[in-house]
């Protein structure tokens, strides 16, 4: 485990205490795991909120106008940094990315404010493997933006840092697995 400043110890704690689960886990990818977190349960509880938001911006770059993602992962992660960023009289609009493009209304695949020649935070709670910020980050792009960071509360799988650079994207978590005490597992 790295040395952590303050906030992001407070923060790991706050995940040990609220989002990591012990067990036997099926993820996503059908992979067996002895450890599951559910990072929502940490980002969306007030006395953490804080502490996810002044991490995040501690790796946002000032040049960043917007932060957001896939939904339903990147949506309180966007949204509170976003509002604490506001409160600091830093301006960062937040939006979240649909799954599918919506067919009735404006349609398209963005909900909320963002405009093009925005650049860009594409966030998420936890990866495993990225798949799901490339995906954001795919769409925002075509939404005419440019994405300055691809980044997570939480890097599972070790994977996410390598995929990102593959497309020419730079990425950042605020804690990794092994920050937690779990090794890397591979995007699983």
């Amino acid at each position: 485990m790295s040395e952590l400043d303050p906030t992001r110890e407070a923060l790991r704690a706050h995940l040990l205490e609220h989002s990591v689960k012990i067990g036997d886990f099926v993820l996503k990818s059908g992979k067996r795991s002895t450890w599951f977190i559910d990072s929502k349960q940490t980002v969306c509880r007030p006395e953490a909120m804080l502490l996810v938001a002044h991490s995040l911006l501690e790796l946002i770059p000032s040049e960043a106008t917007a932060i957001g993602g896939l939904t339903m992962g990147a949506d309180p992660v966007a949204f509170i940094t976003a509002g604490v960023a506001a409160s600091e009289g830093r301006g960062l609009k937040a939006f979240s990315v649909r799954k599918e493009v919506k067919d009735h209304g404006a349609g398209g695949r963005i909900a909320g404010a963002l405009e093009p020649g925005d650049k860009v935070v594409i966030t998420e709670d936890t990866v495993s493997r990225g798949t799901s910020l490339l995906d954001a980050a795919h769409a925002v792009i075509d939404a005419g933006a440019e994405v300055v960071l691809l980044t997570a509360i939480v890097d599972r799988g070790g994977t996410a840092e390598t995929m990102a650079a593959a497309e020419g994207f730079r990425f950042a978590a605020v804690l990794t697995a092994p920050d937690l005490g779990f090794p890397f597992e591979g995007g699983a």
